[in-house]
């Protein structure tokens, strides 16, 4: 007996629709509900709203859910093209929010919804982290970089702290610095425009 064409594409549809249900079923509700906030947000600042002003834009990411921001910087890098790879749970992910693959190379994302300076023990930790897994990785923050966390990454390439002027690039998917083919790696004209920007 043999399966004519288009009971043979129904079957196959079957099998595609059981598999997306099932992926979603994996998925925690309040996982579910962060990435739609997410998916939401990336909408808004990249259409209707990319035009609103540095500080408004900035006073709604700090406003978000903490991890409905990392959900938001994982969704804006998947726009950009980038293979994306979550976390299964938000606690216990040993200081790694996120991981996407840049020409091959792995790179480790930490996300901090700063209102106020960063810690700087919180980005020497970071490059302590990338440094044992042999990644570079993105320290990405709503707060001020102050001298001390600057120092953290200084001499330490690996590491790359992303904020003010550039967050708000990555996210809209505007060029930025860090993800642009012929400059990989932190540069001071990057930072120094994303302090001035978390500075007012």
């Amino acid at each position: 007996m043999t399966l004519n064409s288009a009971t043979l594409l129904f079957i196959l549809a079957g099998i595609f629709a059981i598999s997306v249900i099932w992926r979603a079923a994996r998925i925690p509700t309040r996982h579910r509900w962060r990435r739609r906030q997410a998916r939401t947000m990336a909408d808004q600042l990249q259409g209707r709203d990319r035009n609103q002003p540095f500080q408004l834009i900035y006073g709604r990411l700090r406003a978000m859910d903490p991890l409905a921001f990392e959900e938001l910087l994982l969704e804006c890098l998947e726009r950009r093209g980038l293979r994306v790879r979550r976390n299964r749970r938000y606690t216990g992910d040993g200081g790694i929010d996120g991981r996407f693959v840049l020409r091959g190379e792995t790179v480790l994302i930490q996300a901090k919804r700063y209102a106020s300076t960063i810690r700087p023990e919180h980005v020497g930790d970071f490059v302590a982290l990338c440094r044992s897994q042999r990644c570079r990785g993105l320290f990405i923050h709503t707060g001020r970089t102050g001298p001390q966390s600057r120092e953290q990454i200084a001499g330490h390439a690996i590491v790359t702290i992303v904020s003010g002027s550039e967050l708000i690039a990555l996210i809209k998917g505007d060029p930025v610095a860090c993800l642009t083919p012929t400059n990989c790696q932190p540069t001071p004209r990057s930072h120094d425009a994303g302090r001035r920007e978390a500075s007012r």
